[in-house]
């Protein structure tokens, strides 16, 4: 019987890692690995003088392993009548904690090599990046160097000018952000590209309202689908369109949880 019983036992498997902690040293040297492969995979690097850097979005990735979540504080125009620029901030919010665990500033100016003609919105959308990337680095840069890349965002690499560092990424990512990531700041009416009859400004949802929405999100009756969705709009949110969603979550949250009372 305990022969049969020997044969027939299922194998054990070991759960896959759906996320990790970073306070955990082994989860990390996992995530590295994990990191260095989907790089790897979807080409996430630009080539510096024969050094690899990593683009945002590999940054991103990581970030998201980790539950840490960017959220675009503010953008403000630094312009002149000779000079397109932009300073972003960026906070990033732990999903676990729910606190605040790093920050990143950036700038980008159509002054920079290979950004003469560059669009009021691509130099904002620029400072964006680079400010997220900034973020991620200041807490995930080991991280990276464990998985075998240069511990600096691929979009930092072009602030040094007309080096030819700073020429290298630009060839690379010839093509700026996509516009809808953008939506967090309008362009300022004083700009001449903007027409004469501009849109009123519009109120964008605060960083007191975006952590709200994160950690209603968080809540276990919210799906993951629900969560991602409204993550990857969370900084196109106005002031008005963050007080209904965080009104829509309370409610979701309150009928789900009444429901699985009833149920019991």
């Amino acid at each position: 019987m305990s022969e049969v019983s020997k044969n027939t036992k299922e194998p054990v498997r070991k759960a896959k890692i759906e996320s990790y902690d970073i306070s955990r040293s082994d989860e990390t040297l996992h995530l590295a690995t994990d990191l260095a492969n989907f790089i790897k995979e979807n080409k996430l690097t630009t080539s510096v003088q024969g050094k690899d850097y990593v683009n945002v979005e590999g940054w991103q990735y990581a970030g998201s392993r980790l539950g840490i979540v960017p959220i675009v504080e503010h953008v403000v125009n630094m312009s002149n009548e000779t000079e397109l620029k932009y300073q972003a901030k960026v906070t990033l919010f732990d999903l676990r904690s729910q606190q605040t665990v790093g920050a990143g500033f950036a700038v980008c100016s159509n002054k920079e090599s290979g950004k003469k003609f560059y669009q009021e919105f691509a130099i904002m959308s620029m400072a964006q990046t680079r400010a997220i990337g900034k973020a991620y680095r200041n807490i995930l840069a080991w991280i990276i160097r464990a998985a075998g890349y240069e511990p600096t965002p691929a979009e930092e690499m072009d602030y040094g000018g007309n080096t030819t560092e700073a020429k290298a990424p630009e060839a690379a990512h010839p093509t700026p952000q996509p516009a809808a990531v953008v939506a967090e700041v309008p362009a300022p009416a004083a700009m001449k590209a903007v027409p004469a009859e501009a849109a009123p400004a519009v109120s964008y949802a605060s960083a007191a309202r975006k952590e709200e929405i994160i950690r209603l999100l968080n809540h276990p009756v919210i799906t993951r689908q629900e969560k991602t969705k409204m993550l990857l709009n969370i900084n196109r949110l106005d002031e008005e369109r963050a007080v209904q969603a965080i009104a829509k979550l309370k409610k979701a949250i309150e009928d789900r949880e009444n429901g699985e009372s009833a149920a019991a």
